[in-house]
């Protein structure tokens, strides 16, 4: 991870066409602004890790579905 120092209104570059400008920075928050093509997708990290938790299926031990399976089966 590259870790740097920015003060308000200085920008970092990424590639040709990413701007991320410090807007501004009060106690321990600071507001970015980010230039970036429309087809680039930002995401708040706490965001990404929702939408990816939801859309990983649940484990499921086969052994005790199966079972429920059998005892459903039983009963009808």
């Amino acid at each position: 991870m590259l870790v740097l120092s920015r003060k308000k209104d200085e920008k970092l570059i990424i590639g040709d066409n990413i701007e991320i400008t410090i807007v501004d920075v009060k106690g321990e928050t600071v507001k970015i602004g980010i230039n970036a093509p429309t087809e680039i997708k930002i995401y708040r990290g706490e965001l990404l890790d929702a939408m990816r938790e939801a859309a990983t299926p649940p484990e499921v031990d086969l052994g005790e579905l199966e079972s429920k399976l059998k005892k459903k089966k039983d009963i009808e």
